[in-house]
């Protein structure tokens, strides 16, 4: 549905985007992840035809972005970071200028904009002012504009800045409805917002794509970098070797905690992904130390952020 070959984007000196490549299937809801000035704003805006990229090509719904701006736009609904929207008309009013200038019938308009309003569960809201709305209403207003002409991809850039948690979970059970018949590609810097709401993951980082894969994907890149953390009571000098010797144990370190008396927590990293807690926890306890707590540590989606870019920026250096 959609298709990026090496897209690049230079302003004067500056280069935003370095052969960015990306592929995105029918029906996949694709995160755009990457820190701010990364460069996902710029390839949002060469993909809806808002600025053009300095060479690459881009591929929206069968259309090349440059040769034929006008279709891909018919087939593109568009959010950018701060909602396009026109305060002092009613939701219904907005939505059917916008159907209008998009290019919506007369005939269809009204059904359309009415299913965009209750996608989007305005229908209380239909008739109301849109300075009236909280922030969380004005982004479902936003993102009904994106859809009102039932576009088979869907952009949507960084859609749930400045929200209040439970808007936050809102717009992400909306943006996950919309997925299916609509391709959608949702830009953020947000790590939960794509573990939570994305089938594929591609991280951008100084213009460059620096991984693409399912976010169970890149979460086992650092599978190698599990362990655990032991709450304890008692001596932990002598089971510092003993614990090391246990075949998986990377590494393993010891601190007391000043607020609890003769009690320490132990951290430990595996070096692989073997279930070694039951060995771990029967030494301890034939020691003669108590647990108090012992939880497993897997690596986040924001480790595997951190490690790419990381990785990336010191290679550029």
């Amino acid at each position: 549905m959609i298709e990026v070959e090496n897209l690049s984007k230079t302003y004067g000196a500056t280069q935003a985007i370095n052969n960015v490549s990306f592929n995105v299937e029918k029906g996949t809801i694709l995160g755009f992840l990457g820190p701010n000035g990364a460069g996902k704003t710029t390839t949002m805006r060469i993909l809806t035809g808002y600025i053009p990229a300095t060479q690459g090509r881009a591929t929206v719904a069968g259309y090349e972005v440059h040769e034929n701006p006008m279709a891909v736009r018919e087939n593109i609904g568009y959010l950018p970071e701060t909602p396009p929207l026109y305060p002092d008309m009613s939701v219904e009013d907005f939505l059917s200028f916008v159907a209008k200038i998009k290019g919506v019938s007369s005939g269809d308009r009204t059904d359309k904009v009415q299913r965009a309003i209750e996608c989007c569960q305005l229908e209380d809201k239909s008739k109301i002012l849109i300075r009236k709305l909280s922030k969380g209403y004005r982004q479902r207003v936003g993102i009904a504009q994106a859809i009102v002409h039932e576009p088979p991809v869907i952009i949507l850039d960084e859609p749930t800045v400045g929200l209040d948690p439970r808007q936050i979970i809102e717009v992400r059970n909306l943006i996950k409805s919309l997925a299916g018949e609509r391709t959608v590609i949702l830009s953020t810097h947000i790590l939960p917002e794509v573990s939570m709401t994305c089938d594929i993951v591609t991280i951008i980082n100084k213009g460059k794509i620096v991984a693409t894969d399912t976010p169970n994907q890149l979460l086992e890149r650092l599978s190698s970098n599990s362990g655990y953390e032991i709450e304890v009571e008692g001596n932990t000098e002598t089971i510092l070797s003993p614990l090391q010797n246990i075949q998986g144990v990377k590494s393993v370190k010891v601190q007391p905690l000043i607020d609890r008396q003769n009690r320490h927590l132990i951290k430990m990293e595996l070096s692989n992904s073997d279930e070694s807690g039951k060995d771990i926890a029967s030494l301890i306890v034939n020691q003669g130390l108590g647990i108090y707590e012992m939880k497993r540590i897997k690596p986040s989606l924001e480790d595997v952020f951190l490690q790419l870019t990381t990785t990336e920026s010191k290679e550029d250096q």
